[in-house]
């Protein structure tokens, strides 16, 4: 600067401040903006940085499995894979002048490869979007097709993007078993009936957020890997169902309803002693491994959601409540009209007409008359709490969707006598085949009534358990001593001439009632004549009862009575679930008698008798046994079953059947002479 001018080295030193101070004025703005950045606004531009770098995962864990009682798998979920594309990168090195052709290439090998409509794929690769499904529950030779794709060996130019992973699929290994119960899983994951419908959020688990590093195309380089492993599965639910016994269940259930063409069905299996569940099966049934080909009438569970008239069943319960209230004493005889009685304007009939009948006749033959005018002692608020005691007019409780409570008509109005009187022998109200049974199942365990288990625990992936279901009692429906009087008199149906002997299970004694319920005709909104519900409801052994089994049977068009349509279903039943519990037949006498069990005070017990003195009990009228009204045996060798089944029946006879297609054996022989309603045994083998 000394060589310069003092008047041009001014101007560079001003120059050269002004310079300065831009740049300090540069330099100032930088770190302020660099403060705003990491300092004031840090923590806002990190969470961007990694929201740009970072990738999220959402982890969907594993369904989890359902059991049986023993450990036998019922539902269990599966990897299948499906194939999804990355249209993006698919796209990446195509000019936008060889677009459309690779487009059309590729979605015309992709949809031969997957056999799909051309058409759908070219839309999905059209939006070269980052992710598309293009095919779920792919084949092991498409999954190939694919492979072949990617490598270009098909003749044409690679297709890059494209991803085969593995998808939870459920399945059912015993196809129709227990299937309306167990409900089924919609492709989403989600269950939509039954079990995994009632237990979706315990067997779904909950989704896991992954999160890792991506590059440049998205691809996941970097995972910073699960937190919790046991999100990856969900709950494992075990049942108090027993495979065994559910399949003997729907077994004869079918069979039934195929021999008596029938138009539904459903049997209930429980154990007294617990409230525990041991089958319960719906006919028709569905396999919720194709739920997409069955019917809405299929995936009902006909044990909780059908309501139907009961009939003779409730007779039971009628009686328990007449002695529970002392209305009449276990030994004492009550007048029977001979079969017609008048109530208000209604004329009530038995199908045994009889003079005098104990208690225990009355439910061995099945006596409208008698349930009628025991429930006209107990009065109408009597019989309606006696019935809500025993659990009709309410959900069970049960952990399935879909439970009615049934109807048991509300006392906001005094019943008319004709009303108490129906509802004494079953008309006039509904009930469900599981209240059925849980409400027998209090006669079997000394009167207490249970709340119905079905699922018996929940474990997680370690086998820890999650949570358990007790045994609850709800209730005491009746005292004990009347229970067990109850069951002694349920023993006289299964027994003599008693409706139910087709149930008697050889080597035991058997507990049971029969019922014939005509259905309300929809048309004419009276009781049709040719329309009925067969059911039958007992247990066994009767002494120290382990099973409690529930049988109804839906409008059964061959024969129509409980005692030939819906009893040998319970005894078959019961013999098959007797086997799988281990039971034994029992040995010697019978353990009580009902001389042994009657111990209640008989002074105080109102007596529905009519006014003159009580004569001797005359015996019932029955012609079984004798030789008067006697039948010959007619030849059915050579016919189907059904029209085998047809000709004994208008005959009188009882058929019973062993095998299936046409008879060629039976007994009694053709040209026997025997009683009407003796069982002939036909023995049936399929045509050659």
């Amino acid at each position: 600067m000394k060589n310069l001018s003092p008047r041009r080295a001014s101007g560079i030193r001003l120059r050269m401040a002004v310079l300065c101070g831009l740049m300090g004025i540069g330099l100032g703005v930088v770190v302020s903006a660099a403060y705003g950045i990491q300092v004031e606004r840090g923590q806002e531009w990190r969470e961007l940085a990694e929201k740009q770098r970072q990738r999220r995962l959402h982890i969907s864990p594993r369904r989890g499995t359902i059991f049986d009682r023993n450990g036998a798998t019922l539902a269990d979920s599966v990897e299948v894979p499906s194939v999804s594309v990355d249209a993006f990168e698919m796209f990446r090195n195509v000019s936008d002048q060889q677009f459309p052709q690779f487009l059309d290439n590729a979605s015309q090998r992709l949809a031969k490869a997957l056999s799909l409509d051309p058409d759908q794929v070219r839309d999905k690769l059209a939006r070269r979007r980052r992710f598309a499904s293009l095919k779920r529950r792919v084949t092991v030779a498409e999954v190939e097709a694919i492979r072949k794709l990617e490598r270009g060996e098909d003749g044409g130019p690679r297709l890059v993007g494209l991803m085969v992973e593995g998808e939870g699929h459920r399945y059912f290994p015993n196809r129709e078993l227990a299937g309306p119960m167990l409900g089924f899983v919609a492709p989403d994951g989600e269950g939509k009936d039954g079990i995994e419908l009632t237990l979706n959020e315990q067997l779904r688990g909950h989704v896991e957020e992954v999160r890792g590093l991506r590059d440049r195309a998205g691809r996941l380089i970097f995972s910073e890997g699960i937190k919790n492993e046991k999100t990856l599965a969900g709950y494992n639910v075990h049942l108090t169902i027993d495979k065994g016994i559910q399949f003997a269940a729907e077994r004869e259930l079918e069979a039934a309803a195929h021999t008596f063409e029938a138009k539904s069905g459903s049997v209930v299996v429980v154990n007294p002693q617990t409230g525990e569940i041991l089958a319960m099966a719906s006919y028709p049934s569905c396999n919720p491994n194709d739920i997409a080909q069955s019917s809405l009438e299929s995936r009902r569970n006909r044990a909780i959601t059908d309501q139907f008239e009961p009939g003779s069943t409730m007779k039971v319960f009628t009686m328990a409540a007449a002695l529970a209230h002392k209305v009449i004493t276990p030994t004492q005889p009550m007048y029977c009209e001979e079969g017609a009685m008048a109530i208000d304007n209604v004329l009530v009939r038995d199908t045994h007409p009889s003079a005098w009948l104990t208690p225990t006749q009355v439910l061995a033959l099945s006596s409208n008359i008698g349930a009628s005018k025991l429930g006209l002692g107990l009065g109408d608020r009597n019989l309606y709490e006696a019935l809500q005691r025993f659990g009709f007019g309410k959900q069970t409780g049960v952990p399935l969707p879909g439970e009615t409570p049934g109807v048991l008509r509300p006392r906001d109005r005094p019943w008319v006598q004709v009303e108490t009187a129906a509802a004494s022998f079953g008309q006039g109200i509904s009930v469900t085949t599981l209240q059925m049974a849980m409400a027998t199942a209090a006669i079997a365990n000394r009167g207490r009534l249970l709340r119905p288990i079905l699922v018996k625990r929940i474990t997680d992936g370690s086998g820890a358990v999650v949570e358990e279901t007790p045994t609850e009692v709800l209730r005491n429906a009746v005292s004990a001593n009347v229970a067990r009087v109850v069951s002694e008199m349920m023993v006289a149906v299964t027994e003599g001439e008693g409706t139910g002997t087709e149930a008697a299970v050889p080597g035991f004694r058997t507990a049971g009632k029969t019922a014939t319920a005509q259905k309300t005709d929809p048309a004419t909104g009276k009781y049709s004549a040719d329309l009925y519900t067969a059911s039958f409801v007992g247990f066994v052994p009767a002494d120290n009862p382990r099973i409690v089994v529930a049988v109804v049977l839906d409008e059964p068009m061959i024969s129509h009575a409980g005692g030939a349509v819906a009893a040998p279903v319970f005894r078959r039943v019961c013999q098959a679930s007797l086997r799988v519990l281990g039971v034994v037949e029992e040995q010697g006498p019978p353990v009580a008698q009902m001389e042994d069990v009657v111990d209640l005070a008989e002074e105080n017990y109102a007596i529905m008798l009519p006014k003159p003195p009580i004569p001797a009990l005359n015996p019932v009228v029955s012609t079984s046994g004798s030789d008067q009204g006697a039948k010959t045996v007619v030849d059915v060798t050579g016919l189907p079953a059904t029209s085998a089944l047809q000709t004994l029946m208008k005959q009188g006879f009882i058929p019973q059947m062993v095998g299936s297609g046409k008879v060629v054996r039976q007994h009694p022989a053709a040209g026997a002479v025997v009683p009407p309603g003796t069982v002939v045994q036909l023995y049936l083998e399929p045509p050659t």
